[in-house]
């Protein structure tokens, strides 16, 4: 009877937890899954058991569960290296408590739909690439302790509505590019309690509600005015590196920050002069004929109202924007869409182009200077009798997906933040519908590039001096793009093609080929995502010691004149290095279209050379090291160019 009794109990137990193993929600199953479908890149495989068809997801990993096994309570993938975006379709884990997406590289930006994580306690997103504003609905986050935004690319103002999280205790948004002040009502009196904090009389609004942070960081923003009183027991590290009215805090410099001078402090009886003065308008206002205040309140009635009509426009603008819907993949169907958040203001301060107007400055696009499998070159003159290069990218709009879209915008905002004499200059893009229509416009360089200089033009226009400056010009602009430019850039693929050539033969380092490498593999895997973004686009911003590898092949290529690659004879770097060890005979690497050369030169080059492309690339120096060996080694001075000339060698060999 007894062991009939147990093992009825045991089967109700076993019956327990079958049904709470198979009750849990399918809705949260399909939420983690397509969690896992915006992540196009994932190197170390975590996400590799996440099955959609299993009915329970506890066993995934970075997935922990209640302990009833029915809820997903935290999300958990951290230092894994994931690329993609943020599925919004995260704020529909109704129970999620943890969501910790920490030093990872996803894009685009914060899905305003986590603010419905109304269960949630812990938010890091931080060391990302996210861009765009915080999201308001952020606000709505009422139980959440922690949020970490740092590190990231985020912009716009701090939403008042932080101000509500009445539970918050750590808050970090340092290094990112925020701006605006810090939300926090400093007319109200505040009072130092025992642990160092400021509780506030009266009305306070923003972070003076915030009356348990113990812990926040905005350093390193763009963030301007003063300091909120309620803030002041916080170290001065947490404002540092940015724009506020603090002078006892390190702040940026006035031209990062762009900003008008602090207002001057008030002085005692300042108040009181005011008074003075409103009261004597006033008076003089009483003075004034009826009709004559009439038409004054009318005329303000009527700014005032306009006034309002155009802050109402520009919010309408700014908020009432739709979601960006681009499928990442599409079927026979067309119906395989996934909301992406795509940063809006990304492109907002470069210069857009109809596709009219360069079908017009192109000649209806039939002036075509250059051409690949994935894009076309054309060659444009505006109505100003400037010229233009346009780079249309030859992809079909059904393998358009949405990371293609996002890079697209990426590298129009990266080109146009380049400047300097050795680079080429965006001049803006080109973005439409109907027709389908991505292109870039550029400065044109009129001389072509240096590889039709070197292999197919007259290699006597190309002498030593000419390819000394050109050397120089491009190490100078490396220099720029990896040291100077914030944040660094690198060149997807450096060659002579990259290369474009001024009139006076300077030299402009120009990055269309990344654009190849992307369409290729977007027709290649038809759009589809888990093949994803290409590791050259990726790497595109990183591969700095690639950079400097290709920098050595192309120094070889312009003084021997031979291409990188010879199927005859193979890499000119194997070539070359029978010749790069022995002084005696590295004249033979010289282009033999060359009359002359300077041997101090060569022999600089050699060097440089020879560090460029050593097999391991941590040996490799960087472009700070090499620009000054090959500036302060080589002599482009006008007098050795007269030096090269016909006239000045038979002047030499006459007074020998």
């Amino acid at each position: 009877m007894r062991s009939s009794t147990a093992f009825k109990l045991l089967s109700a137990v076993f019956g327990v937890l079958s049904i709470s193993c198979d009750s849990f929600m399918p809705n949260e199953v399909s939420v983690l899954s397509a969690f896992k479908e915006a992540i196009y890149d994932d190197p170390f495989l975590v996400l590799s058991n996440w099955n959609a068809l299993d009915a329970n997801p506890c066993n995934w990993t970075g997935v922990w569960c209640s302990p009833a096994r029915d809820r997903v309570l935290t999300l958990n993938i951290s230092s894994s290296s994931l690329r993609g975006f943020l599925a919004p379709d995260l704020g529909l884990l109704s129970s999620l408590q943890n969501l910790i997406l920490h030093n990872n590289s996803l894009l685009g930006t914060i899905p305003k739909e986590l603010g419905l994580l109304k269960s949630l306690k812990v938010l890091d997103l931080g060391t990302n690439q996210l861009s765009g504003p915080i999201p308001a609905e952020i606000g709505s986050l009422r139980n959440v302790t922690k949020i970490n935004l740092q590190s990231n690319g985020l912009t716009g103002g701090l939403p008042s509505e932080l101000g509500n999280l009445s539970n918050l205790v750590e808050l970090r948004l340092d290094r990112n590019k925020l701006q605006g002040t810090i939300p926090g009502n400093d007319n109200s009196s505040f009072t130092s309690n025992i642990n160092g904090k400021y509780a506030f009389r009266g009305n306070a609004t923003g972070f003076c509600l915030s009356s348990r942070l113990q812990i926040a960081d905005f350093s390193y923003n763009f963030l301007f005015g003063r300091i909120p009183p309620c803030l002041k027991y916080l170290p001065r590290l947490s404002f540092q590196g940015n724009c506020f009215y603090d002078v006892n805090i390190k702040q940026r410099s006035p031209e990062q920050c762009g900003a008008s001078p602090p207002p001057a402090k008030s002085h005692p009886g300042a108040t009181s002069n005011h008074q003075h003065a409103e009261v004597a308008s006033k008076h003089h206002g009483e003075s004034k004929p009826a009709w004559l205040l009439a038409l004054e309140i009318l005329t303000g009635a009527i700014v005032g109202l306009l006034l309002l009509l155009a802050v109402l426009t520009a919010v309408k603008k700014c908020k009432g924007r739709p979601p960006v819907i681009i499928p990442w993949k599409k079927g026979s169907s067309g119906k395989d869409q996934m909301i992406i958040s795509i940063d809006s203001e990304m492109l907002n301060n470069i210069k857009k182009w109809s596709r009219q107007e360069l079908e017009l400055a192109c000649e209806d696009f039939s002036n075509i200077i250059g051409s690949s499998a994935d894009s076309l070159v054309y060659k444009g003159v505006l109505k100003d009798g400037s010229e233009i290069a346009v780079i249309s990218l030859g992809i079909k709009e059904e393998l358009w997906t949405g990371h293609l879209e996002h890079y697209f915008q990426k590298e129009v905002a990266d080109l146009a933040r380049l400047s300097h004499e050795n680079t080429g200059k965006l001049l803006g893009f080109c973005k439409e519908s109907v027709p389908f229509t991505r292109m870039l416009v550029f400065e044109y360089a009129s001389n072509g590039t240096l590889y039709e200089h070197l292999h197919y033009g007259e290699g006597c226009q190309l002498s030593w001096f000419r390819r000394m400056k050109i050397i120089i010009g491009i190490a100078r602009g490396l220099r720029y793009l990896h040291t100077e430019a914030d944040p660094s850039f690198t060149v997807s693929e450096i060659n002579s093609s990259a290369v474009y050539l001024t009139d006076d033969f300077t030299p402009k380092l120009v990055n269309f080929d990344s654009w190849k490498t992307v369409l290729a593999r977007s027709a290649k895997n038809s759009g589809s995502l888990h093949n994803g973004i290409p590791s050259a686009l990726e790497g595109h911003h990183l591969d700095v010691q690639g950079n400097i590898f290709a920098f050595g092949v192309l120094l070889l290529e312009i003084i021997t004149g031979r291409l990188p690659y010879c199927k005859d004879k193979g890499p000119l770097v194997d070539w070359a290095k029978e010749h790069l060890d022995q002084p005696e005979i590295i004249s033979y690497l010289v282009d033999s279209e060359l009359k002359h050369f300077r041997y101090d030169d060569l022999k600089v080059i050699c060097e440089v050379v020879k560090l460029c492309i050593q097999p391991e690339a941590t040996k490799r120096p960087s472009i700070q090291v090499l620009c000054p060996m090959l500036e302060d080694g080589i002599d482009t001075s006008v007098a050795i160019d007269l030096k090269g000339t016909p006239l000045a060698w038979a002047e030499l060999a006459l007074s020998s």
